[in-house]
């Protein structure tokens, strides 16, 4: 047998019953001593002589249980008892994103990262079982995301992804793509492949020994150009409206380009290869295609349980309760009068 809790915050609620018992208490004994100072004790139950204490007391308690299984209830308690192997087939995927100044070029729409941003989402879409990490790169680069099958979250992250994530400015994708080569597992048998998504500007010394160190793990990399070869000039935005262009040290309005030659020589050099991102369907069919040849994997085996709700137990239990709290009156009954349960009797 196995259990879980859905929504362990409302748990906490169950520390205010303690805090409501003592209130109970301190009323209970207000009562006594406000009765006392009216006259003699016993004088003043004899002029209430159905009022019975316990019955108070066994109402208050009543309504305490109802609280705490509805709190319970909304908890959404989980048992589980049947238990599956599930075997996952797949590759290691990791998305190298460039999150530079020059895409946020507005030469295809919206602007070059939200189209990246566009195009990733749809390749995870179409995934199936394979695992996927995502890394960020400008000037150098930093992980993102490490290697998971959750990809709710990974979408989440990559919405999150700007041009302000990276403090050193250019593109070094160099950088990218040795991170990307060791963001994998190691020891791992799984078929790695790594997509990378830029517009080919690279700023750095050189990438050739990167893309040897791909090869020595036996990641593939297929590039995605963002961008046009016309180029255009990187907006500085204010609020949402462009306030000017930026400009290079001669005061001149900088024109960024798609260099795709650079991005087939990576993808060349890995065996894997280059599609333009112009059009998403065939990037999404590009990449399909690329996925089906590439052999999959058995690369996690987990234990899952069927777990099943058990909240309406606990909220039936409470509208059972409150239901039997309208038919229990303050007023004392034969049979408990005769336990005398809190010495209510004269003896």
């Amino acid at each position: 047998m196995y259990s879980q809790i859905d929504e362990k915050i409302y748990l906490y609620f169950l520390a205010v019953i303690p805090l409501i018992v003592l209130l109970f208490l301190f009323n209970l004994y207000w009562k006594r001593k406000k009765q006392r100072e009216f006259g003699d004790v016993e004088l003043v139950k004899k002029l209430s002589p159905e009022k019975s204490v316990f019955k108070s007391v066994l109402k208050f308690t009543v309504l305490l249980l109802a609280l705490a299984s509805l709190i319970i209830a909304l908890a959404n308690p989980k048992i589980g008892t049947k238990m599956e192997t599930v075997k996952r087939e797949g590759i290691d995927i990791v998305f190298a994103i460039d999150v530079s100044k020059s895409m946020l070029a507005e030469d295809v729409a919206p602007n070059r990262l939200d189209k990246t941003k566009q195009i990733v989402s749809q390749i995870i879409n179409q995934l199936g079982s394979d695992r996927i990490g995502m890394v960020a790169y400008a000037g150098s680069a930093f992980p993102v995301l490490p290697i998971t099958t959750d990809y709710g979250v990974a979408k989440m992250y990559l919405q999150g992804m700007n041009t302000d994530m990276v403090s050193s400015q250019g593109t070094s994708l160099e950088d990218a793509i040795k991170l990307s080569a060791n963001f994998f597992d190691k020891g791992n048998a799984t078929n790695k492949l790594i997509i990378l998504v830029s517009d080919g500007e690279d700023h750095s010394e050189g990438y050739e020994g990167a893309v040897e160190e791909a090869v020595k793990v036996k990641a593939k990399i297929i590039t995605i150009g963002v961008g046009t070869e016309k180029g255009g000039p990187i907006p500085l935005k204010r609020n949402g409206v462009i306030e000017s262009f930026k400009r290079d040290q001669n005061d001149e309005v900088v024109v960024t380009k798609l260099n795709p030659e650079i991005l087939k020589e990576i993808g060349k050099g890995t065996k894997g290869g280059y599609v333009y991102g112009g059009n998403t369907k065939e990037v999404l069919n590009y990449v399909k295609n690329a996925l089906e040849n590439i052999e999959k994997t058995e690369f996690e085996t987990t234990q899952v349980a069927d777990f099943q709700s058990q909240f309406q137990w606990f909220l039936g239990i409470a509208f059972l309760l409150l239901f039997l709290d309208i038919f229990l009156l303050e007023r004392k009954t034969k049979w408990i009068s005769k336990l005398n349960l809190f010495n209510e009797k004269e003896s």
